[in-house]
């Protein structure tokens, strides 16, 4: 750490000042470092300081903002609000950069009309490279990212979250007790030491490290921040019995001014003593447990509704909108739902998606997960950087020109040169979004040499043409006609580096449970390509008798992606990341998956996946996802497996699967 003196400004050393003449003079790049110094950041007492740090204006100015394409819709808006809650999958850094323009024009709001997200939640990765384990004491997965990377990663994120809050909206950090002093010193930085609130410390009473040789830790910390002076704070009670909070919903009759509890058996209101009775900073629940059947989801790190319920009730109110951008399992979402709150998910890890898809259909109206149904609202699914090339063809000509500009991160300005209508500017050079309509209409050295005659120097040296990769007739990246460079930005090939100037990762899936909450910072984007897949089906019984079994062997699996992990091999089944598995699909059901087999797992099996035959209803659905977070879908029938349904013939009109005789 580096202090400041009194300005907010730090001094220039002799040797800063005689290396930065050094590197001028041969010529070199200062590297981005040497901002910091050059033009220090707004006046502060004192800061973190640490490699790789980048100004707060430069985060936001050269993130990419990606479109985000529907992938589908769940549920049918009967209503006149126009609001949709968004399930987003993707980088949240690149997401976030995308809502900030959606608040900017008036599109993210609160039930009130104020813009902005009234709270947000996050429980981000602690970086603490500490194993967790999965349901059945299995490793579960490490943290990766550490030290300035992960501060830096973290920070990011803040920045935007504090740019997305409303003006009186508040965040909740969730981190533990490694990291946690790392966190609040950034957190002060980003939102201002005078706008913490709170520490929270959540008391797990029922779960406690073992034989360890320090004081066991059985807590978490949450921080408390708000965006400005003023925030929502609704006071909360609990009951408590032998020690455990159980949050009550209370209210104050304005008559008396008294807190109401509830009513008799008359209708008549019961008021209670709020003597010790008020929550205080010291929250004492418990963690979710394998016999919790109703909440668990089986997801690593998973936080009880309980927990979620005592940060949304706290500090918003219905109708106001809650985000969440490390999704997870998706408890923050269900307890956002069962609150009447609008919600924001965002998560990179496709499995992360499809539980909080499943969790999101089969939600009961209590917090806990017991009690009757609950039909969520309709929710839109995004994808926020892996998009379906197909449906962009589809698109109207506004829709494909926003999304052009926005994927290459060009300023939208229409404006004209020489007659010629241009659409925006990228490096303060012109860009022209081109549409091809028809396979014969191309862009070829005859059009770039039109195109000159018309805009001639005023278009200065260079200018930038958007258009589908097989639209051009020309390899090179871009042509010259007396002295202008034409460059050819092709959807959907890689973005040309001098242009950007970074390299670009892929959101990467995991192939084992370890890794399934690494979080990778994945820059750019990318189109769905289906991989390639062939495997066979079949049953029989492991040696020495029992169970019958329904086996999937895969026999190929390739996959490639515009973003190519270069480490890893490009041969046969290298790229699977996992499969999910609804062991009773039909036709009128959304997938719910029942089992998720990782390719670590597949792989050490021979690449088979085994399934109880009594489980295989009618027809089993099985998704094969890749690294890069592509699908190959496969509907199997019973009978490909060489099983029926015990034998006997089905009646005109029964159930014909197991859901739907639960149903009825």
């Amino acid at each position: 750490m580096k202090r400041a003196d009194h300005r907010g400004q730090t001094d220039i050393t002799t040797d800063q000042r005689e290396e930065i003449i050094r590197l001028l003079r041969q010529g070199e790049d200062l590297s981005p470092e040497w901002a910091r110094v050059l033009f220090p950041p707004e006046k502060r007492e004192y800061e973190l300081l640490y490699h790789g740090k980048e100004r707060e204006e430069d985060i936001i100015a050269d993130t990419l903002a990606v479109p985000l394409q529907k992938a589908r819709c769940f549920g049918r808006s009967t209503s006149s609000d126009a609001w949709q809650n968004k399930l987003i999958f993707g980088d949240n850094l690149q997401a976030m950069k995308s809502l900030l323009q959606a608040k900017r024009s008036g599109e993210l709001c609160n039930a009130d009309g104020t813009p902005g997200v009234r709270l947000v939640y996050i429980d981000p990765p602690f970086a603490t490279k500490q194993e967790f384990r999965g349901a059945q004491d299995e490793k579960a997965y490490q943290d990766k990212l550490v030290g300035a990377e992960f501060l830096e990663f973290i920070r990011k994120r803040l920045i935007f979250i504090r740019e997305l809050l409303a003006d009186d909206g508040v965040i909740f950090v969730h981190t533990d007790w490694k990291k946690n002093h790392y966190i609040r010193a950034i957190l002060d930085e980003v939102f201002g030491e005078a706008r913490f609130r709170n520490e929270i410390i959540w008391w797990y009473y029922n779960k406690m490290q073992g034989n360890v040789n320090r004081f066991p830790s059985n807590h978490e910390t949450i921080y408390l921040y708000s965006r400005g002076n003023t925030f929502t704070f609704n006071t909360e009670y609990a009951e408590r019995e032998g020690g455990v909070q159980r949050l009550l919903k209370r209210k104050w009759d304005s008559k008396t001014k008294r807190l109401v509890n509830a009513r008799d058996a008359k209708g008549a209101l019961i008021y209670i003593d709020t003597d010790e009775r008020r929550i205080d900073d010291v929250w004492r629940l418990s963690m979710l447990q394998p016999a919790d059947r109703t909440e668990n989801q089986f997801y690593p790190t998973q936080k009880p509704e309980t927990l979620l319920a005592m940060v949304i009730e706290s500090a918003s109110k219905p109708g106001d909108l809650v985000m969440d951008c490390f999704a997870g399992s998706g408890t923050t979402i269900a307890v956002a739902e069962k609150l009447d709150r609008r919600w924001i998910g965002i998560d990179c890890g496709k499995l992360s998606i499809y539980t909080i898809q499943k969790r999101m259909l089969s939600l009961r109206a209590n917090i806990g997960n017991d009690g009757p149904k609950l039909a969520a609202k309709p929710f839109t699914l995004y994808n926020a950087g892996l998009y379906d090339f197909s449906q962009l063809k589809q698109l109207g000509w506004d829709a494909w020109r926003f999304f052009a500009l926005q994927l290459f991160q060009c300023r939208d300005q229409p404006h004209k040169i020489g007659g010629m209508a241009l659409d925006g500017y990228l490096k303060g050079s012109s860009v022209l979004v081109f549409r091809q309509t028809e396979p014969a209409v191309r862009i070829d050295e005859e059009t770039i040499r039109s195109m000159h005659e018309a805009l001639g120097s005023r278009i200065g040296g260079r200018m930038f043409i958007i258009a589908p990769a097989l639209a051009f007739d020309f390899q090179q990246d871009y042509l010259v006609v007396n002295g202008v460079r034409y460059y050819a930005l092709r959807i959907p090939y890689s973005i040309i580096h001098e242009l950007h100037q970074r390299e670009f990762t892929a959101l990467k899936q995991p192939s084992d449970e370890m890794a399934v909450n690494d979080t990778v910072e994945a820059v750019g984007f990318d189109f769905i390509r289906v991989p390639e897949l062939s495997y066979e089906t079949g049953s029989n019984r492991l040696k020495g008798g029992g169970q019958k079994q329904g086996y999937i062997r895969i026999k190929k699996f390739r996959s490639e992606a515009v973003v190519r992990d270069t480490a890893r091999k490009t041969g046969n089944r290298e790229t699977l990341s996992m499969v999910l598995l609804d062991y009773d699909y039909a036709a009128s059901d959304m997938f719910q998956f029942d089992a998720v087999v990782y390719a670590e797992t597949l792989e050490n099996a021979g690449w088979e996946i085994r399934v109880p035959a009594e489980a295989i209803g009618d027809r089993m659905m099985a998704i094969f996802i890749d690294i890069y977070g592509n699908e190959a879908r496969e509907v199997i029938p019973a009978t490909k497996f060489g099983l029926t349904k015990k034998g006997e013939p089905r009646r005109i009109g029964a159930p014909t699967t197991r859901r739907e005789k639960l149903l009825t």
